[in-house]
């Protein structure tokens, strides 16, 4: 067994973070998977950025996306041990007694991991239009590596999405409704909707350089 509470993306190997994600503890979970997922997008990106030329008038526009690029993965990885912890706490709260004090910390457990996982998922967002640009102006024998940068961005949107939704709904076992959610929490409930459409956006995107990137699969 792992020490789970020992293990965070900064500072473990993937086999230490993966073993421990594997185990049946909660921490690190899905959430902390996201901002892996987002931190991995940001690599890809990043290192196509690296082998790209750019053409005339480009060369500040790439190495400001570069630097985002860079920054955003350390971020990510920061994002991901955030999540973990909110997913701990989020566990912690339903293991206590059923009573005002589990509902309390039930809500209060549930609005911070919400919150964590739209944290994800902005930055996510944020991140479309890099790839989108190196897909259209990035070293064309990298295009298989930026569809594999969407695809890894595509289950960060989805896995910040699901969290901020499912973590919403947690709050009727604090007994609110979702219309009552939706009222006390208008700005988490709008980001599920927009996460929803940014997997739209990445979808058009990878599905507009996906035979670029996988030839043999055209037909």
């Amino acid at each position: 067994m792992t020490d789970s509470a020992a293990v965070t993306t900064r500072h473990s190997t993937v086999e230490q973070w993966t073993r421990a994600l594997a185990e049946s503890k909660g921490s690190p979970g899905g959430g902390a998977g996201t901002g892996v997922m987002l931190a991995i997008a940001a690599s890809l990106a990043s290192m196509v950025a690296g082998y790209t030329e750019p053409k005339e008038h480009q060369g500040a526009e790439l190495a400001a996306l570069h630097e985002r690029a860079g920054a955003l993965r350390a971020d990510a990885l920061k994002l991901a041990d955030d999540d973990a912890a909110a997913s701990e706490a989020f566990g912690a709260a339903f293991r206590l007694e059923r009573g005002p004090e589990r509902d309390r910390a039930i809500h209060r457990a549930s609005v911070d991991a919400a919150k964590a996982s739209a944290v994800l998922g902005e930055r996510a967002v944020a991140a479309i239009d890099d790839l989108g640009w190196l897909a259209s102006n990035g070293n064309p024998a990298l295009i298989a590596d930026v569809v594999v940068g969407f695809g890894a961005l595509r289950a960060a949107v989805a896995g910040a999405r699901t969290n901020v939704s499912f973590d919403l709904a947690t709050l009727r076992s604090a007994g609110a409704t979702l219309d009552q959610v939706r009222e006390q929490h208008p700005a988490l409930w709008s980001a599920v909707e927009q996460l929803t459409s940014a997997l739209e956006r990445i979808d058009q995107l990878t599905a507009a350089v996906d035979h670029r990137a996988a030839p043999t699969d055209a037909g």
